[in-house]
């Protein structure tokens, strides 16, 4: 997926600034894709001059004006091909799990530390994971009922809930592993 497409949904789902598209990403897109700050204010420049933003200038008090982006029609037509199209299923690419396949020719204890440190890294996005749901979706403060935009919203939501869920699980079962290994002694 390229960047454009995360903006575009994003602007979609409100328009703003690029600093404040760069705080979105932050706090919610930003878990599924990730852009630094100029990589997005480098993109919304190439984007606006492509014709698929549209800008206008809003007059601030005591500070410069600030640019507030939105879709343009090309834009939308751009994002709707995108949708269309067919996308590779992603392939697992992870460090961590060849680490653990060559802590086999080292030491396995020494995973250790690394390993718990992804497990407070994971625990850690779930609880922001859930913590948004219940602001967002399913707090007393939540709008009921849900409309599509806010729906789909959530089904992304839950699928990064079940994707922590399952790594904080499986990284419990890779130190339980490791900690047995390592009481049984170097080569057993």
């Amino acid at each position: 997926m390229a960047l454009d497409h995360a903006i575009l949904v994003s602007l979609l789902e409100q328009p703003g600034s690029g600093y404040e598209l760069a705080r979105r990403f932050e706090r919610s897109i930003g878990y599924f894709w990730t852009a630094t700050h100029q990589q997005i204010y480098r993109v919304l420049k190439r984007m606006e001059g492509d014709g698929l933003l549209d800008v206008r200038e809003v007059p601030q008090q005591g500070r410069p004006d600030k640019k507030e982006y939105s879709v343009a029609g090309p834009g939308r037509a751009a994002l709707a091909q995108w949708l269309r199209d067919p996308i590779e299923p992603e392939s697992l690419r992870h460090d961590l799990a060849v680490k653990i396949r060559g802590a086999a020719f080292d030491d396995p204890a020494a995973l250790v530390r690394e390993v718990e440190r992804h497990h407070r890294a994971h625990s850690g996005r779930l609880a922001h994971y859930l913590a948004g749901e219940s602001r967002d979706f399913t707090g007393p403060g939540a709008p009921a009922p849900l409309d599509a935009g806010q729906e789909l919203q959530h089904v992304v939501l839950r699928g990064g809930i079940a994707y922590e869920r399952m790594t904080i699980a499986w990284l419990d079962d890779v130190l339980e592993t490791l900690h047995r290994i390592t009481a049984r002694g170097p080569g057993a």
